[in-house]
């Protein structure tokens, strides 16, 4: 048994992954990319405000088609969702490193390292145990042993981001990639978790890749 999962979009042009058709983290995605799928929806969690994870459009339209959806988030992205026309009886507030139960699976949270406030989620399904976590500088303090499913930031390479710099840096251009170097994972940062978890049939998938037109 293998957990399904589809990947909308992922990087700084929009992130949006369906777990098992029904579970959804991050609407950073127009609506119509999700349209095929909604109508068998049941939880969407979010982990921060940047618009490339958070598309308040397409949170309201989710909301509007789906009266019964739940939406699943840390403290900071209430006033969000209320915005986006959320009904506040539909929002779970997680805190991190509890246990939500819903059915037959397990959600919890976790808190990341950003540039604002930030989660990650481990989900416990009939099908397995998978992790998810992007935009975060570090995964330190986090344990997700043995999972079946890691999709966990490789955001850039060190040796390739370096190059970059001082590439702009001698061009007198000003170098975003030190921000992206404070606020995102990178791929041997990556590698090495994943190795310190993982399991001997575990699956893991790159996610929130560096593009070189910027970062969020």
């Amino acid at each position: 048994m293998s957990i399904e999962y589809n990947i909308i979009g992922t990087g700084s042009s929009g992130n949006c992954v369906i777990i098992e058709s029904k579970i959804v983290i991050d609407a950073g995605v127009s609506f119509k990319s999700v349209e095929p799928y909604y109508k068998q929806f049941k939880l969407v969690l979010l982990t921060h405000e940047h618009t490339d994870h958070f598309n308040r459009s397409t949170i309201r339209r989710l909301a509007s088609e789906r009266p019964t959806l739940r939406f699943g988030a840390g403290a900071w992205m209430v006033p969000k969702l209320i915005e986006a026309n959320v009904p506040k009886k539909n929002i779970d507030v997680y805190e991190p490193d509890k246990t939500y139960k819903y059915k037959d699976i397990e959600i919890v949270p976790f808190k990341l390292q950003h540039n604002v406030p930030n989660m990650g989620y481990k989900l416990h399904l009939p099908s397995g145990k998978a992790v998810y976590a992007t935009d975060t500088c570090s995964l330190d303090c986090v344990e997700a042993f043995n999972y079946d499913l890691y999709m966990i930031e490789a955001n850039y390479e060190d040796e390739e981001i370096q190059e970059r710099i001082r590439a702009k840096e001698k061009a007198g251009e000003y170098a975003y990639e030190y921000i992206a170097m404070l606020n995102h994972l990178s791929k041997a940062k990556c590698d090495k978790w994943v190795y310190e978890n993982a399991g001997p049939n575990s699956e893991y998938v790159y996610m929130h890749q560096h593009k070189e037109r910027g970062v969020s």
